[in-house]
């Protein structure tokens, strides 16, 4: 049962798991919130004091101290995992970060895909202007006294006309 160091590896593997065998592949999602215990609290607080001594030792003042936490917050953590019961694959993935756990919900839904048998969905940073059906105007040059568009004293820069009174 494997633990990955990173997300990217866990959503690569599971998809070609998932891929493999559909219809028996389940991934799970567990989000705990721990208290820590009086142990876990004293560790910690070790830690953050080895770390100031540390950081006052070194000369670097470029550096920015370490942040504190709060060192009774409790922990939480987000599990996901992906099990086929056939072949006994296991891939699990753990995170404490809260940022990544709405990317990680996002990614279910990429994978889900492969158990409903569903079509891939290619993902398109830019957007073709021929398949879209939208059009960008172009940007003509003014040829007047060779002034340019870019140049706001020229007169061509396009700044905010005023509103004529009401009569």
């Amino acid at each position: 049962m494997p633990y990955f160091k990173t997300n990217t590896e866990w959503y690569e593997q599971s998809s070609l798991l998932l891929k493999a065998r559909p219809t028996t592949t389940r991934i799970t999602s567990k989000y705990s919130v721990l208290k820590p215990t009086a142990s876990k609290v004293q560790k910690r607080q070790k830690y953050a004091a080895k770390v100031a001594a540390k950081s006052k030792s070194t000369t670097d003042t470029s550096s920015p101290p370490p942040q504190s936490q709060n060192l009774e917050e409790p922990t939480a953590t987000f599990t996901l995992k992906t099990y086929d019961p056939i072949s006994g694959a296991c891939l699990q993935y753990e995170t404490t970060k809260a940022a990544e756990v709405g990317r990680l919900i996002g990614s279910l839904g990429r994978l889900g895909r492969y158990m409903a048998a569903l079509p891939e969905v290619a993902e398109e940073l830019s957007v073709s202007t021929e398949n879209a059906g939208i059009s960008t105007p172009a940007v003509e040059k003014d040829t007047k006294a060779g002034a340019s568009a870019a140049d706001p004293k020229a007169g061509g820069g396009g700044g905010k006309k005023k509103k004529k009174g009401k009569k």
